[in-house]
């Protein structure tokens, strides 16, 4: 049996972890300081290449419809006689036109009400506007008439609706399961219409006009005529989430290309590459060496984020682009506070190891005030807001968690674990002007 790539990357690191530790019991102590450092690397590097090149965890990020592609639509509800439009309805629509878009499996849709008529649905990835309408925006009234034109049922007596096969066949069919008193109904209306045709009615049109042979006592029915299972799922959907209180006009379809998304994420790498570079040569210029440590924690801090976005299976838009990199300024920012109040501990003439430890201990406040305020602000967008502005709020709130703990705790176990391994003079005049 062949192995997979990330089968070999599993034995390869854990074939290497093993030598590492035969080798560090052998060390002495600032030694495997220095070992450590060296591990760290190596693993970062290692992690840095696996996740760009052999598995890129950015593919597996979700992006929302700016950056994919996608269809947009907006609905409006129209009064009917039987039907007239106020609040309930609209919210009842919203659920509903939600429920469909959950049962269709689509990733992280935008549902809101624009105005008091008016819903916007945003749907990343879906590329058929046609098909994607015929489920989120039909009313799905569905009716069971015998043939003088009585409705004897509606969608309020179905249980659930399903999808399955004609038996004998591979023809889809859609399986209707009635609740109690809708089961008692059909078995009357069956058994007074053996040999007439039941009418399934969608919407005022037929759907199914199925022959009744025998009563039907069971409570199950079946819509039959599907040329495929995709289109029995769909009505299925429908029938399962109810149907529309008021009706929906479309008064805007359009699909989003792709190519806009693939543009706007190259210029976004673009300008990330450039700030990185322009953080990293300010940090090592104005700080050196210790300047070096933070920018690899920073890089560090980058791999931690992407991998929590993809853990909480967030979706990425432009907006949450911004937010990534409006938490990764903060973590700059971070350091800058920490390793100014670190030179000043350093100038009262204390070593390199007591100045980094008061330098964190003083700076700690000022660096918790300023994300936790930055936090409260992320916490009302992500409640107030919806779509593109909770994307905003998500990678914001990732990002700075993120950052204070790359700042707070991974930057000074670094510097600690430099010094005490020697690469940073115990002397702390690397810090000093």
């Amino acid at each position: 049996m062949a192995l997979t790539q990330t089968q070999i990357a599993v034995i390869v690191a854990a074939a290497a972890a093993i030598v590492f530790f035969l080798i560090y019991r052998r060390l002495s102590w600032r030694n495997k300081r220095r070992s450590l450092l060296l591990l760290l690397c190596a693993v970062t590097l290692g992690a840095g290449f696996y996740f760009t090149k052999v598995s890129p965890i950015t593919s597996k990020i979700n992006l929302g419809l700016d950056l994919q592609g996608g269809t947009h639509v907006v609905l409006e509800a129209v009064d009917t006689p039987d039907a007239p439009v106020d609040d309930v309805a609209m919210q009842k629509a919203v659920d509903i036109i939600r429920d469909r878009i959950d049962r269709l499996g689509v990733s992280e849709p935008v549902i809101q009400r624009a105005s008091d008529r008016r819903i916007v649905v945003e749907l990343p990835g879906v590329k058929n506007a046609r098909e994607a309408l015929e489920v989120i925006g039909r009313t799905a009234l569905l009716e069971f008439v015998d043939e003088e034109g009585n409705v004897f049922l509606s969608g309020r007596d179905l249980a659930k609706a399903d999808v399955g096969t004609k038996p004998g066949t591979t023809e889809a069919v859609v399986v209707l399961e009635l609740k109690p008193e809708g089961a008692a109904k059909f078995a009357e209306a069956t058994a007074k219409n053996v040999g007439k045709r039941i009418i399934f009615m969608l919407d005022k049109e037929i759907i199914s006009a199925p022959l009744v042979k025998e009563p039907v006592p069971g409570g199950k029915a079946i819509i039959e005529g599907y040329e495929s299972v995709e289109s029995a799922y769909a009505l299925a959907i429908m029938l399962s989430s109810g149907a529309l209180p008021v009706k929906l006009d479309v008064v805007e379809n359009r699909t989003v290309s792709a190519t806009l998304g693939r543009d706007s994420i190259a210029k976004s790498k673009t300008a990330g590459i450039i700030g990185a570079l322009a953080v990293v040569a300010f940090m090592v210029l104005y700080y050196r060496l210790p300047g070096v440590v933070a920018s690899y924690a920073l890089g560090v801090y980058v791999f931690i984020l992407l991998g929590a976005l993809w853990a909480l299976k967030a979706t990425l838009t432009l907006p949450g682009i911004a937010g990534i990199i409006l938490s990764i300024g903060m973590a700059v920012d971070a350091n800058v506070i920490i390793f100014e109040r670190v030179r000043e501990e350093t100038e009262t003439g204390r070593t390199l190891r007591s100045a980094i430890d008061a330098g964190f201990r003083n700076a700690m406040r000022t660096v918790l005030d300023s994300n936790i305020t930055t936090l409260i602000a992320s916490g009302v967008l992500f409640y107030l807001g919806t779509g593109p502005i909770r994307g905003f709020a998500v990678t914001l709130t990732v990002g700075i968690l993120a950052s204070m703990f790359t700042a707070l705790i991974f930057t000074r176990w670094l510097l600690r674990l430099s010094v005490d391994s020697g690469i940073l003079p115990a002397d702390a005049s690397i810090f000093r002007r």
